[in-house]
């Protein structure tokens, strides 16, 4: 059985983990700053829903992903719960890191959380690194690259201000950028990167 929604058809057993997910974020909101309090009547359009947008532009399906800055667990912990792809999901907040164990633990997710920094996370890279609201490009991708392995793929749900970030990282980075604009949030969109090197420093 399948559940229709505005990004397609989503299996009965997806659909009943995310349900899982979403009221064990509704429960824990209540003490632990997960989302605004104003948004959880928007839990499933506004983080559920946006973060499923990724899972259709993952082709092929990696063998596993690295998701920074994980928060509640958008996108990475959402695409692991969809699409059952193992993610390393690093979160420097104990508490919400302490949040997705627990979540990975009730929807039986194949990800392991990383409570720390990112830049002093240590993981070998991986085919996939996604992001969503973390930073501007130029420094997200600084984030990404050590992370990231040879031909591998970023996956980054970005806001309004894009434009901008594509033009200032473009000095620091050379890369293939496929823009996709959000089904979920007006004026959004999805960068899909790849070949990404650093550009020469000039004299």
């Amino acid at each position: 059985m399948k559940r229709s929604g505005p990004l397609g058809d989503v299996s009965r057993e997806t659909y009943d983990r995310l349900e899982i997910f979403a009221a064990l974020l509704l429960r824990w909101n209540r003490t632990v700053n997960l989302i605004a309090r104003s948004d959880e009547a928007l839990l499933w359009p506004r983080h559920i829903e946006d973060s499923l947008q990724l899972v259709p532009l993952m082709t092929p399906a990696p063998e596993r992903a690295v998701d920074l800055g994980s928060g509640a667990g958008f996108p990475g912990l959402i695409v692991s719960i969809a699409t059952s792809i193992p993610f390393d999901i690093i979160e420097a907040d104990r508490r919400k890191a302490a949040f997705l164990r627990e979540a990975i633990r009730v929807t039986g997710a194949p990800a392991r959380v990383h409570a720390g920094r990112i830049e002093a996370t240590l993981l070998p890279p991986a085919p996939l690194v996604t992001a969503r609201a973390l930073a501007p490009l130029p420094k997200l991708l600084r984030l990404a690259e050590p992370l990231l392995a040879r031909n591998g793929v970023c996956l980054f749900l970005k806001g309004n201000t894009v434009e901008g970030e594509l033009t200032t990282a473009a000095a620091e980075w050379h890369m293939k950028v496929e823009r996709l604009a959000s089904r979920t949030a007006p004026g959004a969109s999805i960068l899909r990167i790849t070949e990404l090197t650093r550009a020469p420093r000039t004299a």
